[in-house]
């Protein structure tokens, strides 16, 4: 299963078969939680997808990979499989999966390609539950395994001797716990936005590596592509996700789940770097997702991608900043960078921002400071005195920080306006050090709640 502890140093298992055996079935199985897309559609996994996962106490990474596909190679399955090769080099050890029945073509190819891991090798064929086909697929000893293990993925036949048979042939001696103070620990950015605006450019650029496939296709990306880097001694953990598009046109099962996926990621996640092409400016999609992010109080940061195919004018990037505050006028307090995730430019500033903006997602103010605060807003700015519109606000709390939660104790909850609550969220923001981020205010009474 996942854990939620952090390690360092954790061996590797790498999940390999051609496209449709179920590697992504079991892959959810060993964690225990659907954490890749599974779909009947062959090829429906594509970056390889890596969770640290627990067995019998036993910390490792688990990494899914997209199907070998061999024959009629072209395009998005080339890049699959090269991608897929370079994630075996650095396996310690690898689950060749085989579906039940005659042995493919396919499989004997990539039998062969895997010859040379065959000391971290586990040969298992899926897809056997009540004995279904076993008598044809003990063929597969007959090409130089000394062991196969008989399993049903979705099932979860002989799961139990397939991790006991992992936890047999991996070295666990060096894997260290790594604890992380408040101030140091992992900052978790999520990327989202449309399709085709270079979210795996930047992941890549980010973590130094090339986990995500990048392609002018859009829709590249399926399942949340998880990497990390460091900047400064921080640790980052980044998130890309696959590109939303309007409901609409999202006619794929396989997409659907895609873009369900990466809207979740938005719980897991402590900041969203919006992508936004630059020459095209803000969506109505991009709209949709920044309000998402807002209401879940997560950070936000809008990025303008593509800067460098921008016209190279003084007041360019001003009048970009000037369009999206008048469609969005509700989240000025969003920083906006210019970037080019392709060269480089403005990434530093992104992460910088980042920072930033993590310590004001963090920040905890006492309710001692909070009210001394409140009596002076109530002071400059007093509620309403009409007999429809009185109320008083009695005191304030903080509830919770990441996100920035703020529960205000009102006489008459019902005639607190949405124009005195904005007044109240601004001044949380500019007198409290919340300038940067989405303020959550409830509005309570003991007779109801509220929230704003």
């Amino acid at each position: 299963m996942q854990t939620n502890k952090k390690y360092k140093n954790l061996p590797t298992v790498v999940i390999a078969g051609r496209p449709n055996v179920g590697k992504s079935t079991l892959f959810n199985r060993l964690l225990r939680k659907r954490r890749a897309i599974t779909d009947p559609t062959p090829g429906v996994t594509r970056d390889p997808v890596e969770s640290d996962c627990v067995i019998d106490d036993k910390p490792l990474r688990l990494i899914d990979t997209g199907g070998f596909k061999l024959t009629d190679v072209d395009g998005i399955d080339k890049l699959v499989v090269e991608k897929t090769l370079n994630t075996l080099k650095k396996a310690d050890l690898i689950v060749l999966l085989i579906e039940a029945g005659e042995i493919t073509s396919e499989d004997e190819e990539l039998i062969e390609i895997l010859r040379p891991y065959k000391k971290k090798l586990i040969v298992c064929v899926n897809k056997t539950e009540g004995g279904r086909l076993q008598a044809d697929s003990w063929n597969v000893l007959s090409f130089g395994f000394d062991k196969v293990l008989m399993i049903s993925a979705e099932h979860g036949d002989n799961i139990g001797e397939l991790s006991q048979e992992i936890l047999k042939r991996l070295d666990f001696s060096k894997v260290e716990e790594e604890i992380q103070n408040r101030e140091d620990k992992t900052i978790r950015i999520a990327l989202l936005g449309k399709p085709n605006t270079g979210k795996s450019t930047l992941s890549n650029r980010l973590t130094g590596a090339n986990a995500s496939i990048v392609s002018d296709i859009p829709g590249t990306t399926r399942d949340t592509v998880e990497g990390s880097f460091k900047w400064k001694s921080r640790d980052f953990i980044i998130l890309d996700t696959a590109g939303i598009r309007r409901k609409a046109k999202v006619t794929e099962n396989i997409e659907y789940y895609s873009v369900n996926r990466a809207i979740k990621t938005i719980d897991s996640a402590d900041i969203v770097v919006l992508m936004i092409d630059a020459a095209e400016g803000l969506s109505d999609q991009d709209k949709k997702i920044a309000a998402l992010a807002h209401d879940k109080g997560r950070g936000i940061i809008l990025t303008l991608n593509k800067w460098d195919t921008m016209p190279q004018e003084k007041n360019t990037f001003k009048t970009a900043e000037e369009r999206i505050h008048f469609q969005f006028g509700q989240m000025e307090y969003a920083p906006i960078i210019p970037v080019s995730a392709k060269d480089g430019t403005g990434v530093d500033k992104i992460i910088s921002t980042a920072i930033k903006m993590y310590a004001q997602l963090n920040t905890s103010i006492s309710t001692s400071h909070l009210n001394t605060a409140l009596e002076q807003w109530l002071t400059e700015h007093p509620p309403p005195s009409g007999p429809r519109t009185r109320f008083k606000v009695k005191y304030a709390v903080q509830k919770s920080a990441n996100p920035v939660h703020f529960i205000f104790f009102t006489s008459r909850t019902q005639a607190v306006s949405d124009s005195y609550v904005s007044y109240l969220k601004n001044r949380i923001r500019k007198d409290l050090g919340f300038s940067m981020v989405p303020v959550l205010l409830e509005i309570k009474s003991s007779a109801e709640d509220r929230k704003r």
